[in-house]
């Protein structure tokens, strides 16, 4: 820390700045003409740069002028050793990366050891420790600091307080740690367990999968610091997510997930007989299941803080928006009306990277880009790359571009600490540093714990055939437990005899737990994959969402009602005025305002209300408006903040540009807190393409794999109206492809009524065992089409109908030859052209709002209403290869009763829809005329 503070005009200058203006002094004094005229003016009346007239004058006045420039060299080799001393570090256990120390050297600055032996050490330091003389000792010191096990990262920082914070931490010794012998002995005996665990699955479940943690054993040993600190600061949750490497270890030695049960699911046998008594451990598990190294667990400690472990797939690190979610979530009280109230202290997540993941996945930058979003950020989480320096079998410089697989996170201001994980007692420090720098600043940090992989990506692989160099090393090279030991007994803490002894009795506890595995196991019943009654009931029918119309007609004129010195945009002020006329008997109720009022409804029920993605307060068709901005100052408003009778909070936040990283993290929102109605919707439905690693993995088949359920809805604006392939489907063919064992609701609305009354059905579901997400193909065109608004009547009375007929059409029961099958502004499109169904005697058209659970007995009643049907058409504007035809077809011909079976839509296509307007009209009207047609 430089220390160059007096009563001088120079006082005003320290460090790296005071350097620049004795070399411009050089400068100035051959050729005053180049120095900046400020700078030059001063040198005039001032002269030579001092050091100031503190009390450091005696040593400074050792420095005269001519040794100006040495001491500007000096300054730049401490910045240096501050700056790139990670380059040098001793981070890496296997040894086996080159360390770059050339901008370390003392020739590189024209320095020699004299030079920096003449040069006080309070140049360089405030107050410099005891042992620290000179300028040389400085040097040293520093290099000892920024050179050791644990390597810094934070020049990239903007805020000058966070880098001199971080700096003064180092440099004042205060990261560094200090155990007792007692605390040494546990230390040890924690990496004994954690090796032994993985040595006795490796020689009693031979070939077992398991990716184990052996050579980043001490991940463990840097969570249990973080339980200890969270522990200590009262916090109500730590929530973890990571791939599968470790995850085991993590269970057991961090959730406290027992011996026994960890060993049954390796022997094929139930665990339930092995969860704690007493209620700490809660798993859940569908029924179809997962690997081992994909679940997840809950652990109530005694302090009353939660552990929590995601379960998550293989898909890396698609975990990360998921409980980044479920950590605001946890944070957040939503029993009152307005924004949440949020506690960032009262839980943290903790995210653990892959190496090779990393920089290699994209869903990782979109997750640190919440980090300061006020809609998404959770004030700071801790990143962890478990880093074996190796994907599966890519070596680095096939795997990145970059120095060091941490180098993304530079780009959002995230300090980083590169972390030799064969040092336990430096991996404890970065931990207490990490946590420490979370509390104060409310921002992520990130642990690089650098370590490698005993065996290959899987314990079946080899990895000699594909990585020699580094295995030959890996396989002479001493585990974190031995080294440790022999540290112990060189200290004279234990003896080579105790540390013996500790490995033997952590062994026989671990085959006596196995022993009652197998004494159990005789008794077990067989693992059923059968799918639960509950499951198949679904949800309840025709459960009753009208609410009466007192509560919406007071509810409409509070939504209207702004404060007197709130400026709304006068256009727009006009527009939502409109909303009083389906009041007074004109008019309809659109989509939008029938969405606003269905929330209303939802808060005064007592279920907060959280919306997320592009756009989604103005809405992209400018069509939503639930916050509103003043037209001269631009303060919001939000009127659902202001509705009387409201019970629950209510936020819809403007997402970043992002759509895997936005589901992910709204699914975690819903986990975290089932009885939140949390929707994200696409500024275009085909978005969601790029969260398709979310749908599949998690929003769609969470339940059945994890026995977790979620009540998630997803708005995808859906319909063809001519604007391209990609702003027409919203693949919805995607969605009813994943659809089974009632695991999610997908609908394709045309009435705004139905909108409203299927955001209630959802939100009575929430927190039920009937909850399950809920997938929307939402209109665009429609959204303001009179044909899909209510009445008021709507919305009081009845509960959401999957089908709807077509008023007007098969009023002659004898003259209907042939039903037709719609959704969305397909049946649209076909009510604008029936009318009123005069000259349309021959058909009757039938509208599916809903498709999954698909409505099959109300279909079959409607067509059993007109038994001369010869023909069942099913009509939509995707291909014949996409949208819903080929999910419908198979529930169509169980219905037909040797009627005929007819598609008219698209033909078969690679892409969604025209590229251009009219020939999607030419296209659009040959399929309404072909579905109409006698």
């Amino acid at each position: 820390m430089s220390n160059n503070v007096g009563s001088s005009p120079y006082a005003e200058f320290t460090g790296p700045n005071l350097g620049y203006v004795m070399e411009m002094y050089e400068v100035f004094k051959t050729n005053p003409e180049a120095v900046d005229a400020e700078l030059a003016e001063m040198f005039r009346r001032f002269g030579a740069p001092d050091l100031g007239t503190t009390q450091q004058d005696a040593v400074v006045g050792e420095v005269t002028p001519g040794n100006f420039g040495k001491v500007l060299s000096a300054y730049k080799l401490l910045d240096a050793i501050r700056t790139y001393g990670h380059l040098a570090a001793d981070i890496y256990p296997l040894n086996d990366r080159p360390k770059d120390s050339s901008r370390l050297e003392l020739s590189y600055y024209g320095l020699t050891e004299n030079d920096l032996r003449e040069m006080p050490a309070t140049l360089f330091f405030k107050q410099p420790p005891v042992s620290i003389d000179n300028g040389l000792d400085a040097v040293n010191h520093l290099k000892s600091l920024y050179t050791g096990k644990i390597a810094y990262e934070f020049a990239h920082i903007i805020d000058e307080e966070e880098r001199n914070w971080i700096q003064a931490k180092i440099e004042n010794g205060e990261i560094a740690v200090t155990l007792s012998a007692e605390e040494k002995k546990a230390l040890l005996e924690r990496l004994t367990r954690i090796e032994g665990f993985e040595k006795f699955i490796h020689r009693t479940f031979v070939g077992a999968k398991r990716f184990s943690i052996e050579g980043l054993d001490t991940l463990v040993v840097l969570l249990e610091e973080f339980v200890r600190r969270s522990e200590d600061e009262n916090m109500k949750k730590m929530l973890i997510g990571m791939a599968h490497r470790g995850r085991l270890n993590v269970l057991t030695h961090i959730l406290n997930k027992s011996y026994e049960m960890m060993f049954a699911q390796f022997a094929g046998v139930p665990d339930e007989p092995f969860l704690p008594e007493d209620g700490s451990l809660e798993v859940t598990r569908g029924w179809f299941g997962d690997v081992k190294y994909h679940m997840g667990a809950l652990y109530k400690g005694e302090s009353g803080m939660e552990r929590f472990l995601a379960y998550n797939p293989s898909h890396l690190e698609v975990v990360n928006p998921v409980i980044a979610g479920q950590t605001r979530a946890a944070q957040e009280t939503t029993d009152s009306p307005g924004i949440p109230e949020q506690d960032t202290n009262a839980a943290y997540a903790i995210m653990i990277h892959g190496d090779a993941a990393f920089p290699g996945q994209g869903i990782v930058p979109e997750t640190f880009n919440f980090s300061r979003v006020r809609g998404f950020q959770t004030g700071g989480s801790i990143h962890i790359i478990a880093n074996n320096m190796i994907g599966f079998t890519t070596e680095y410089y096939d795997s990145r571009s970059t120095h060091y697989s941490s180098d993304p996170a530079k780009g959002y201001e995230v300090p980083i600490l590169h972390v030799n994980a064969d040092c336990p007692e430096s991996v404890i420090a970065a931990a207490a540093f990490s946590f420490e720098y979370r509390t104060k600043f409310g921002k992520d940090i990130l642990i690089d714990l650098i370590g490698y992989r005993r065996y290959g990506h899987n314990e079946m692989d080899e990895p000699l055939v594909t990585n020699p160099l580094m295995y030959h090393g890996i396989h002479q090279h001493l585990t974190v437990r031995e080294l440790y030991g022999k540290k112990l007994v060189a200290e004279n803490i234990m003896t080579d005899e105790e540390v013996t002894k500790l490995d033997t009795d952590v062994y026989a506890t671990m085959q006596k737990a196995y022993d009652n595995v197998k004494e159990q196991s005789a008794k077990a019943e067989p693992i059923s994959n059968e799918t639960p009654d509950y499951v198949l009931a679904g949800y309840p029918r025709d459960l009753e969402t009208g609410v009466e119309e007192a509560t919406i007609r007071r509810m409409n004129e509070e939504l209207l009602t702004y404060p007197e010195e709130y400026h709304v945009f006068g256009k727009l002020e006009r527009i939502l005025k409109r909303r009083e006329d389906p009041f007074k008997g004109k008019g309809k109720i659109d989509w939008a305002h029938a969405e606003v009022l269905a929330f209303g409804s939802i808060l005064q029920d007592g279920n907060p209300i959280r919306m997320s993605g592009q756009d989604v307060q103005r809405g992209t068709f400018a069509h939503r408006h639930l916050v509103l901005h003043d037209e001269k100052t631009g303060e919001e408003y939000v009127p659902l903040h202001h509705i009387s009778g409201s019970k629950a909070s209510f936020v819809a936040y403007n997402s970043p540009l992002t759509e895997a990283g936005i589901v992910g993290y709204e699914f975690g929102y819903n986990l975290e807190d089932p009885k939140a109605l949390s929707i994200w919707e696409a500024q275009y439905g085909d978005f969601s393409n790029m969260a398709q690693a979310m749908f599949d993995q998690f929003v769609s088949a969470s339940y059945s794999k994890w026995g977790q359920q979620s009540g998630l809805v997803m708005l995808l604006p859906h319909a063809y109206e001519g604007q391209g392939p990609e702003h027409s489907s919203a693949r919805i063919e995607r969605y009813l492809q994943l659809c089974a064992e009632n695991n999610w609701t997908v609908a394709n609305l045309s009435s705004a009524a139905n909108y409203f009354h299927i955001l209630r059905r959802q939100a009575k579901m929430l927190g039920d065992k009937s909850m399950r997400p809920l997938v929307i193909a939402s209109p665009k065109s429609l959204l303001r089409h009179p044909l899909v608004g209510a009445d008021v009547t709507d919305l009081t009375e009845g509960y959401f109908q999957t089908v709807l007929e077509q008023p007007g059409t098969g009023k002659n029961v004898d003259k209907v030859k042939k039903i037709l099958f719609a959704s969305g502004k397909m049946a649209i499109d076909l009510a604008e052209r029936v009318k009123d169904g005069t000259g349309y005697d021959h058909l009757h058209i039938i509208r599916v709002e809903q498709l999954y659970p698909f409505p099959s007995e109300k279909i079959a009643e409607i067509i059993a209403r007109y038994p001369k049907a010869k023909e069942l058409v099913w009509v939509q504007e995707e291909p014949k290869n996409m949208g819903t035809w080929g999910f419908a077809n198979n529930y169509i011909r169980e219905l037909a009763d040797n009627k005929k079976i007819s598609y008219v839509g698209r033909i078969h296509r690679s892409s969604p829809s025209e590229g251009d307007g009219e020939s999607h009209k030419i296209e659009q009207n040959r399929i309404i005329e072909e579905a109409l047609k006698k």
